[in-house]
C-alpha cells in the first residue's frame, strides 16, 4: 500500500482528535504508528491511552513553552532547538523502525512559527518512505504543505463554547 499525506487544518475543533482516530485505526488493523506533538504541554488526556496501545509509539516533547505569544525571544530560541530535535528525531525514527503511519500534531504552528527546520519537512515529505502515511494537523498549513498533501481537510468553526468564555475541559478538549 502506499502511503499518503493528510493535512487537517482550520480553526475548528477536531483536528488532533481526527488523528488520534486514524492513530487508532491504524494500530488496530495492526500498522505501526508513531505519534508526537509540538507546542502542546504533554498532559492531554489522549496521550495517556495512546500511550497504553499497542503498535502506537508516543514521542513525547520533553519540554513545554506555553503559547507562542507568550514567550520571550529566549524561550523562543530554546523552543526552536526543542522543536527542530523532536521533528528531526522523529523523521529519523519514522524511516529507520519501519513504521506505517506518522503523526506530526501541531506541526502547522510549529512551521509557521519558524519553531522547525521547514526545509527539512519539506524534504521528507518529498521524499518519505513509500508505504508512510503522514498525518499533519494545525492551522494555516503553507502552501509548500498543501501541494504535497494528498488530502487537505478544513475543519471549519461554526460554533465553539470558548466564544461563550468556556474553556478546555477535561477528556473534551483535553
Amino acid at each position: 500500500m502506499r502511503g499518503l499525506v493528510h493535512i487537517y487544518c482550520g480553526e475548528g475543533k477536531g483536528k488532533t482528535t481526527t488523528s488520534i482516530g486514524l492513530s487508532v485505526r491504524a494500530a488496530g488493523n495492526g500498522m505501526k504508528v508513531i505519534f508526537t506533538q509540538f507546542l502542546k504541554n504533554n498532559d492531554s488526556s489522549e496521550l495517556k491511552i495512546l500511550n497504553s496501545i499497542e503498535n502506537i509509539d508516543l514521542i513525547p516533547c520533553e519540554e513545554s513553552f506555553g503559547f507562542f505569544f507568550n514567550m520571550t525571544d529566549e524561550q523562543k530560541v530554546e523552543a526552536k532547538k526543542v522543536y527542530s530535535s523532536l521533528l528531526t528525531s522523529v523523521l529519523k525514527k519514522s524511516k529507520e523502525a519501519d513504521y506505517d503511519m506518522l503523526v506530526l500534531d501541531e506541526i502547522m504552528a510549529a512551521y509557521n512559527y519558524n519553531l522547525v527546520d521547514r526545509d527539512e519537512l519539506i524534504e521528507f515529505l518529498k521524499n518519505k518512505p513509500e508505504k508512510l502515511e503522514v498525518v499533519m494537523t494545525g492551522r494555516n498549513p503553507d502552501e509548500k504543505l498543501i501541494e504535497l498533501a494528498d488530502y487537505v481537510s478544513n475543519i471549519q468553526k461554526i460554533k465553539h463554547p470558548y466564544d461563550k468564555g468556556i474553556f478546555a475541559r477535561k477528556g473534551i478538549e483535553m
